[in-house]
């Protein structure tokens, strides 16, 4: 069979062809689907870390002071607000005496009488004293007069009498002058009891504090024990912290911790964890702890407000470990990455404790040398071919 001839147009044709072809499949290989996938890598190395325990807590005052009367009343004026200090002391509002002065004008009017009854009462004493000392003279003098004949033996038994009379004078007198001072005694004791009532109408501040909380308002009928303002010690505020009890292990009292809060998200404070709380949440599994600042913030936090705190657990001996990014799941099973010769295999491995750098132990699957992925421009595979790259574009080592 006879060929035809290629004409020039068909050659250039078939030419360029074949150049799109070898241009589709240099950037398929190069830069498209087949291409490696660009990678960053980092060597194993053994190394002691310092792991962080993470929890979120909230501002709270050890110290609280709800202040209130002891009896229902109505509320007369309340003389804070909200962000004022108080002193120890300090009269910090009044309730209503209704008519306790009125009753303490009559109760010290009261005590007037009974103090001028108690002194006419010793009075009485004294003159049926005297009484009878005249009665017992006038019994001697006629007891001597009747030795001699002088007086009559009823005359002398009127005298006996008389005597006896003045001894139930004198015992009256004083029975009534007890029975007065007593009295006295009582209306001085109620007295002090009104004192005591009137005195706790004043709302005073136990301590040296800032007001919290004003929960009543002038006019308002509060029942006894009801709160009309509340207190807390500024140098008192701490943070109930709440941490993961499955990473909770070695945290106890007396370790480091950064805390930030989240009204000022740039400002790192420093910390001290002051206690654990013995009982667990069983629904959240969570363990509660105290931390106090070392140096507490010139702008108070608001009571409430979240905290988030980095405990510091005591270093753990030297292991290998690896950025907490070059861990990954693959088919449900966690591992990295490994680069070698013959190209790419995942390993899976146990992770350990990690630092606030990012940084993980490993307790099994690696040993130093070993060369892992850290970051990779795209999802990774058995079969993916990979290129050691010294950084990623928008990715931050």
């Amino acid at each position: 069979m006879k060929r035809l001839p290629l004409s020039r147009s068909a050659f250039a044709l078939l030419t360029v062809l074949a150049l799109l072809l070898a241009a589709f499949v240099y950037v398929g290989v190069r830069t498209g689907p087949l291409a490696p996938v660009p990678v960053t890598v980092i060597r194993v190395e053994s190394r002691a870390i310092a792991p962080a325990l993470y929890g979120v807590g909230t501002v709270e005052a050890r110290h609280t002071y709800r202040i209130g009367p002891t009896v229902a009343g109505r509320l007369k004026r309340l003389d804070v607000d909200v962000g004022e200090r108080v002193q120890v002391g300090q009269v910090i509002g009044e309730m209503d005496p209704v008519d306790l002065d009125e009753r303490l004008r009559a109760q010290q009017a009261a005590i007037d009488r009974a103090a001028a009854s108690v002194l006419a009462a010793v009075a009485q004493v004294e003159e049926a004293t005297a009484h009878r000392a005249h009665a017992q003279a006038q019994l001697r003098r006629y007891q001597q007069l009747q030795q001699v004949r002088f007086v009559s033996p009823e005359a002398l038994d009127v005298k006996v009498r008389e005597v006896s009379v003045a001894d139930a004078g004198v015992s009256a007198a004083r029975a009534n002058r007890d029975a007065l001072t007593a009295e006295h005694a009582r209306l001085q004791a109620d007295l002090d009891g009104l004192l005591r009532q009137r005195a706790s109408l004043d709302l005073v501040a136990p301590v040296d504090g800032l007001v919290a909380a004003r929960l009543a308002d002038p006019g308002t009928t509060l029942v006894a024990g009801q709160a009309a303002v509340e207190l807390v010690d500024p140098a008192s505020l701490w943070i109930n912290l709440r941490v993961d009890q499955a990473r909770a292990q070695g945290l106890q009292a007396g370790l480091a911790a950064r805390i930030v809060m989240r009204s000022r998200p740039d400002t790192v404070l420093s910390g001290t964890l002051v206690r654990v709380e013995p009982m667990a949440d069983a629904v959240t599994e969570e363990l509660r702890a105290r931390v106090v600042f070392d140096v507490m913030p010139e702008a108070l936090p608001p009571i409430g407000e979240l905290a988030e705190v980095s405990v510091m657990l005591p270093p753990l001996p030297s292991r290998p470990s690896v950025p907490n990014a070059s861990l990954q799941r693959h088919d449900g099973v966690l591992g990295v990455w490994i680069v070698e010769d013959d190209g790419l295999r995942f390993r899976s491995v146990e992770p350990g404790a990690a630092d606030l750098d990012g940084r993980v132990q490993i307790l099994d699957g690696l040993k130093d040398g070993d060369q892992v992925v850290v970051y990779s421009q795209h999802a990774l595979g058995a079969r993916s071919r990979v290129r050691v790259v010294d950084s990623l574009p928008g990715v931050t080592s």
